[in-house]
Parts: structure tokens; sequence; C-alpha cells
């Protein structure tokens, strides 16, 4: 019976999250910073007052609901996710570990539990990087990493600065370094997340151990050539910059291939100035996304690319900048926690793995410098950041049956 109330509570919470999204019927588009957001911010703060917490908004725009323990000094436990999403991505990428984890504080109010130290669940603001080309916003800025200078840096495609739409949202940034949690404050951080591949739907598993998150850099490049016609000027006087860039991308997958461990490296866009047909390109610009258990292997991979920019930029005449927007290194979660929801899964018959996270969460963020763990929950045919992503609701309601008994072991 437990499993079936929670399955629907879980459910009526993601049904209704699922409809703040800017392109209804196209899967989830919710970024930082616009009203899909605030619907969601207002949602959730109205189910963690229900559920009994103390509700607040802080300057980064993370949602926070606190069970008070008896000592609220001491190092609380805290367990959430993201309620920011990828353009047409999925209804249960972050939001669902929100869920999860007011339905973790839900069940502890209603057993009368009395911690000796504060439950807090939250809600991240801006882990995807969807929108400014950075992520982890909320939990950076959580644990003191994130300032108003940062804010003024980073743009979106139209020019928006997170500062100007910060303040077109409600919030302060010259405020932002308010949302840091003292060191020392936040004892262990909880995540449950939807594996977003494919190990666990296509073994029949039913909850993922992870014990490991992926290392990640994140890149965007800009080459500048000059323009010029493209039927009247010779190829060997041309300055073309996707000629140069386009020599530079060619490579970049089979640098990650040569790795041989599970290493990744991605080029997700690519646009062309003046992006006419019968033009030159004056500048072409292009991300990369490299990702391993292994930072060698990423910084290598890094290395590789400015010495090839250096290379081509350098035949065409032209320059280029490769602009870090995030580096993150990898992380291994809490032993001890994964063992407690080990036997947990054991006490209960649920099945389990232990697996590593080529995706980076907020956990990712948070685990560089506190005690973390993340329990992954299968998705269906390994698909996420799409519309046809989709999770059972009785497997968010089985992870946080462990989350529960993890969590109470913590707390008392």
């Amino acid at each position: 019976m437990a499993v079936a109330e929670k399955t629907g509570r879980i459910a009526k919470d993601l049904e209704c999250l699922k409809k703040f999204t800017a392109t209804p019927g196209e899967g989830c588009t919710r970024l930082p910073f616009t009203k899909e957001s605030r619907d969601a911010v207002n949602y959730l703060k109205t189910v963690m007052e229900e559920a009994g917490l103390l509700v607040q908004e802080d300057a980064a725009g993370n949602v926070i609901g606190i069970l008070e323990g008896e000592n609220p000094d001491l190092p609380c436990v805290m367990m959430g996710s993201h309620y920011d999403s990828v353009v047409n991505g999925g209804d249960f990428d972050g939001i669902a570990g929100i869920v999860c984890a007011i339905e973790v504080a839900r069940e502890l109010k209603n057993k009368n539990l009395t911690p000796k130290r504060n439950f807090v669940v939250v809600g991240f603001c801006d882990e995807e990087g969807m929108r400014f080309g950075t992520g982890y916003f909320g939990s950076g800025a959580m644990l003191g990493n994130r300032n108003a200078e940062y804010c003024r840096k980073y743009k979106d495609t139209d020019g928006i600065s997170i500062y100007d739409a910060m303040k077109e949202y409600g919030l302060d940034p010259e405020r932002v370094e308010e949302a840091r949690w003292p060191i020392g404050s936040i004892g262990y951080f909880l995540e449950t997340h939807i594996e977003q591949g494919p190990v666990l739907d296509a073994e029949g598993i039913e909850l993922g151990l992870v014990d490991c998150i992926v290392g990640i850099q994140r890149y965007m490049v800009t080459v500048h050539g000059r323009s010029d016609h493209a039927g009247t000027t010779p190829m060997d006087m041309r300055k073309d910059a996707v000629d140069a860039a386009s020599k530079v991308i060619s490579k970049i997958a089979d640098w990650a291939r040569e790795k041989a461990d599970g290493t990744v490296a991605t080029v997700g866009y690519i646009n062309t100035v003046p992006g006419g047909m019968n033009i030159v390109a004056e500048e072409c610009q292009f991300t990369v996304d490299i990702r391993s258990r292994n930072n060698e292997h990423i910084n290598d991979i890094a290395k590789r690319i400015r010495a090839a920019l250096d290379r081509e930029v350098k035949a065409i005449g032209g320059c280029y900048e490769m602009d870090n927007k995030l580096t993150i290194t990898s992380v291994n979660l809490s032993q001890e926690m994964l063992s407690t929801m080990e036997e947990s899964c054991k006490n209960h018959g649920f099945s389990y793995e232990y697996l590593p996270s080529g995706a980076g969460h907020d956990a990712l963020e948070i685990g560089q410098v506190i005690p973390t763990v993340m329990l992954f929950v299968p998705s269906k045919d390994g698909r996420s950041h799409c519309p046809v992503e989709f999770t059972k609701f009785s497997d968010f309601a089985k992870a946080s049956i462990i989350m529960e008994e993890l969590a109470i072991k913590l707390l008392i």
C-alpha cells in the first residue's frame, strides 16, 4: 500500500508540473527566469507548504522547504534536484527529484518524526545551462560560486544576460551571493533522478545506485575570418571561418573515441555569420561539451582542440576565442550512503545495480565539497531530453522509500 499511495501523490504533482512549459504538446521547455519557471516555483511552494515545510525562495531563484529539527544549527540533510529543463525536453528530468524529496518530507512529517537536524528540500534553478550555456547556477550559488559579475558575463542567444533576466524575473542579481549557505551547514546531499540512459530499463533493474558522476568541461568557440563572395573569391585567397572550424570539429569525436573508457565529446551547436548560401562566412561559432570519469582525458581533449585551432585558424589568417563556460571535475559519491541504500533495496526486494552517471547533475556540483549520493530510476528505452522521456510513477515511489530510509538514518 505504501508504494501505491506514494505513486498517486507523485503522479499528481508531476502531472500538474508538466503543464508549465513554453511548448505545449512538444515536450517541456522551462528555461530559467521565465514565466514557466515562475509558475513551477509557485506550485512547488504550495505543495511544500501543504507538506508542512517552511518555504522560501533564495536570491538565486532556488525554492527551499525546511522540516525543522530539534537543533537547526546542526548540519542539515538536503534533498532535491532542478526545476528547469532543456528545450523540448521531458517531463521528469530534474523536477521528479524535487517531487520525490517533497514526498520524503511529507512522510517524515506524517510519521511525527522530529529529527535532530533540519531536513531541507530544494528545487534548484538552472542546472541545465540551456539558456545561458553555463549550468549549475542555483547549486553553485548555494556553495558561494556565483556573483553579480558572473551574472553579467553570460548571455543567452538573444543577448540577454543572466543579470538582466534575473531582474525581469523579480530577483536582484546584486544580492545573488546571499544564496550562499555557510560552510558546514549542509551535512549531506541526496538526489533522485531518472537515469537518462538505457541500462536499467534494458536489464529490467528497478533502481540504480550511482557511484560516480563524470566531470564536464564546456566551451564556446568562435572562429573569425573574412566575409567574401562565394563565386569570385579564389580558394587560396579566402579567410573562411567555416573551413577552419570544420577541420577542428571533425576531429573532436575521434579524440574522445581514442580514450576507450566512456569519455565523450559533443559539438551540439554551430552558427555561421552572415549565414548566406553564397557568402564565405566571416565567423563560425560552435560549442564543445567534454565528459569523462577521468579528468585528465577531458583536459587532453581540450588541449588538442586548442592546438588544432591554433593551426587551422593560423592557416587562413584569422583568429579565435575559446571561452570556457563550465569546468567541473568528476566526483565519487558517498560509499557509506550507497551501502545504506543497498541494504534498503535488499530489505524491500528491489532489484538494483551500481552504475556511473554520464550526465551532470546538481549532485556533481555539490558533491565536490559535501558527502553526496544519487539514486537512479529507469528511463524507458534510455530516452531523455526529449518529449518521449518516460519513467513509471511507481519507480519514483520505490526510490522515495529508499531515500526516506536513508534520510531517517542521517537525521536521527
